[in-house]
């Protein structure tokens, strides 16, 4: 099997929370998997920018996702997060982080940082200061991280990434979908067990 012909789409959001309580997962199946095909990760785009602070109703029904993934999963939250912050339905920021990293081969880095600031630290990734701050603390090179995030060129490929995770079905993150010979097909998402999973990818590569 060629590793070039194959391809696994991990469709995400840096805030998104079940991406949080999927990460271990992720993690064991891109691990196990790097060798036999290509990882893409594409940024979901959650929700669009917005400078309006969250609504109470909102605010309730976010936290109550995360205290559902908490007793599903035993994934850790800082709930603190909620008193501390005035928070906004806003996720495109920290995607266009992502594509910013990116372009330094710092993606990953920064998704950790950016997912262990918002779920443990509680501090807020819809601010573009907050993730100019994680990308120092990951490393990055500051300046030219803050000149590709307000660039068009990032911008761009913002809009082309959203719109290819929609065109092959990515709607809901995390999502995960095989590409070999141009046909895309959706893995579904398990997120006790990872090695059932990779099966399932492997049976897909099998049959096309």
């Amino acid at each position: 099997m060629s590793k070039v012909s194959a391809r696994l789409y991990y469709v995400y959001d840096p805030m998104c929370a079940w991406c949080w309580g999927y990460k271990p997962a992720w993690q064991t199946i891109e691990s196990k998997l790097q060798d036999t095909l290509s990882v893409t990760y594409v940024v979901g785009g959650l929700a669009p920018d917005s400078d309006v602070p969250m609504p109470m109703e909102m605010r309730q029904q976010i936290a109550s996702y995360w205290q559902k993934i908490e007793a599903l999963l035993g994934t850790q939250f800082n709930h603190e997060f909620w008193q501390t912050n005035t928070p906004r339905r806003s996720t495109y920021p920290s995607c266009r982080a992502m594509l910013a990293a990116r372009l330094q081969g710092k993606e990953k880095s920064l998704l950790t940082a950016v997912q262990h600031a918002y779920y443990l630290q509680a501090r807020n990734p819809s601010n573009v200061s907050t993730l100019e701050a994680l990308a120092e603390e990951t490393g990055l090179d500051v300046a030219a991280f803050r000149q590709a995030m307000s660039s068009d060129e990032i911008e761009q490929q913002l809009q082309s990434e959203l719109a290819f995770a929609r065109s092959i079905g990515g709607n809901s993150f995390p999502s995960l979908f095989v590409e070999k010979d141009s046909t895309v097909i959706e893995v579904p998402v398990d997120y006790r067990d990872p090695m059932l999973t990779i099966k399932q990818i492997e049976k897909v590569l099998e049959s096309l």
